[in-house]
């Protein structure tokens, strides 16, 4: 993607044995040119707007809407209980209650962040230039680990993770490799978002589209 350009949804991979057991799981991504950076005047204007419609009620009843409800049964699927570990969406709403309103923090965070609120859809942000080829969803193998050097630990054979073409770069809906998270030196980001049973495609792209163009927006000095 160029500089200017906007975001393009690509389909990631999913490994047969992963696809076998959860058939409607789907990995989309899109690269942004785009570099770390403060909130940008539009972020903070639609984080504002956004504070105002997430109420107390809409927090509370979040969960029994159609998409937060598709994550929510997900997660019990994998073994994630979303009473313990809330899915994204319920996360941000609950942060929303607790801090008073959605709160600008950086451009890539906050670029997240109106993403999510705004479709229900969560998305990752990597930095693109260390990845190693296209994304996908797989399961862990023996032996292996999601970060390098003197913090690498161990991962449990069979655990689901998001991987590039030479190993793990994140847990599925958790947390990213050090090494592949949006730096100071980023000059493209990868974003990601996970597409399960019950949430339509259409608003998996357009999680994409609306975190990339505001970000690209942001770049441009739009």
């Amino acid at each position: 993607m160029r500089e200017g350009d906007e975001p393009e949804p690509e389909l990631g991979w999913v490994s047969p044995e992963v696809r076998e057991e959860f058939p409607e799981l789907r990995l989309l991504t899109a690269t942004v040119v785009t570099a770390a950076g403060p909130s940008s005047p539009e972020a903070r204007q639609r984080l504002r707007l956004l504070s105002d419609r997430f109420t107390g009620a809409r927090a509370v009843g979040m969960r029994r809407e159609p998409i937060p409800s598709a994550y929510r049964i997900f997660y019990r699927h994998i073994g994630l209980d979303p009473d313990e570990t809330r899915p994204p969406g319920e996360a941000a709403a609950v942060e929303r209650l607790l801090r008073g309103g959605f709160r600008p923090s950086n451009r890539i965070d906050d670029a997240l962040l109106i993403a999510l609120a705004e479709t229900g859809v969560p998305l990752w942000a990597l930095d693109a230039d260390a990845l190693d080829g296209p994304l996908g969803i797989r399961t862990a193998a023996s032996g292996e680990q999601l970060e390098r050097g003197p913090y690498a630990r161990p991962l449990p054979a069979g655990q689901l993770v998001i991987a590039d073409a030479a190993a793990p770069v994140a847990l599925l809906f958790g947390e990213v490799a050090p090494e592949r998270m949006v730096q100071a030196h980023t000059a493209r980001v990868s974003l990601y978002a996970v597409q399960v049973s019950g949430v339509p495609a259409i608003h998996v792209e357009e999680a994409l589209w609306t975190c990339g163009s505001l970000l690209v927006q942001a770049q441009d000095g739009r």
